[in-house]
């Protein structure tokens, strides 16, 4: 199978602000954006991929002279892949707010001249889209051929299809949810109070103090990792493997595999990822539930609706459960609108839209096919 090979992110500059839910107004503003593939004379191949939480614009393909830089979802993204970009056009978009190049954080606020820090905007799903639909628009792309996201990118997908109706033809959403359930919610506040409480997060102005807070981002990461892996993983990969061949009868020290692996991802996370980012977008996956508008009626919501639609779960992810997934296809059916469903029984949680599945990447493969004759000559 060919590999993409290396890409190269672009920048678009846009000069007017983009509207945001909150009242508030975002820009001048930047998003960083990589395209695969090539768009047809007819720009009818065109499929945006929505980034999850951790995740950006760089989907798929290598970044020249940087080892270990391939994208997120480059196993599903390439030539011959199930998402081929011989047949389709792929877009990335890194969400404002986001720490990976598009306007955030970490970046001036024009108004002031200073790094925003916690100044920067609250920013929801919705305004999300509506920064990427310009994106779209400046690319020259009237529809979509589909809108394709997983967990956080799934409620992107979604609310494409309900707020821009007549610009795809089709929504896939992976391992999503209509809305957080409450634990949801609290796994995201306990994360949040983790760094908000690191003495050197400062009131989100540690940019100022030449600090990062790292332990706070730590412990947002160890408990994100174990609600995105299932217990079967968790038992196969670490069961009770000790550190040492004897107790070491400390309180602080490390003394099983699964701790040591946990401080090994919150250690890595907290070298790159940005701590005012990560409140942001819990608090965007908090916000979701475009039902609220319709009395939490999600039938009525998809009523808007006029595209066709996957819906993937994976049996053991807790976190976005199979249970939520149902409640979407049901909304769709009551709505008679074309809906294909596959719940995929996999061990790996809720990180399992993000691996090589051959069932799950089959299920994609042959969607994307049914896709691909729609616009083929």
């Amino acid at each position: 199978m060919a590999e993409l090979g290396h890409v190269r992110p672009q920048t678009m500059t846009f000069d007017e602000p983009l509207p945001l839910r909150s009242g508030n107004r975002l820009g001048p503003y930047e998003l960083k954006v990589e395209t695969y593939g090539q768009l047809n004379a007819a720009k009818s191949n065109a499929v945006l991929v929505c980034h999850a939480l951790n995740a950006s614009h760089h989907v798929a393909g290598t970044y020249e002279g940087v080892d270990k830089s391939e994208g997120w979802w480059d196993n599903l993204i390439g030539p011959g892949k199930p998402l081929d970009t011989d047949k389709f056009f792929v877009i990335g978009v890194n969400n404002p707010g986001s720490c990976f190049g598009s306007t955030g954080p970490m970046h001036a606020n024009p108004a002031t001249g200073q790094v925003y820090g916690a100044d920067f905007p609250v920013v929801t799903v919705q305004d999300w889209v509506d920064a990427q639909s310009r994106v779209v628009e400046r690319l020259g792309i009237t529809q979509l051929a589909g809108v394709l996201g997983g967990s956080l990118g799934g409620m992107q997908a979604l609310d494409w299809s309900l707020r821009y109706p007549e610009r795809l033809r089709h929504c896939l959403a992976i391992a999503t949810a209509p809305n957080l359930s409450a634990q949801n919610i609290a796994f995201n506040e306990v994360a949040r109070r983790a760094i908000i409480t690191d003495p050197d997060f400062h009131e989100g102005h540690f940019y100022r103090h030449g600090v990062i807070p790292k332990r706070g981002l730590r412990v947002a990461r160890m408990i994100g990792h174990i609600t995105y892996l299932s217990d079967d993983v968790m038992e196969e990969k670490f069961g009770r493997q000790m550190r040492a061949a004897e107790l070491g009868y400390s309180t602080q020290d490390i003394e099983f595999q699964i701790e040591s692996y946990l401080r090994y991802q919150g250690d890595k996370f907290s070298e790159y990822f940005d701590a005012n980012t990560y409140l942001l977008i819990t608090r965007a996956l908090d916000y979701f539930d475009p039902a609220r508008e319709h009395g939490g009626d999600l039938s009525r919501t998809f009523a808007a609706a006029r595209c066709k639609f996957l819906i993937a779960s994976f049996t053991t992810d807790w976190r976005f459960s199979p249970t939520r997934s149902r409640e979407i296809v049901k909304a769709l059916v009551d709505n008679r609108r074309e809906v294909s469903y596959a719940e995929i029984d996999a061990p790996h949680g809720h990180d399992a839209f993000l691996l090589d599945d051959p069932r799950y990447h089959g299920v994609l493969r042959a969607y994307f096919e049914r896709m691909s004759q729609e616009f083929a000559a």
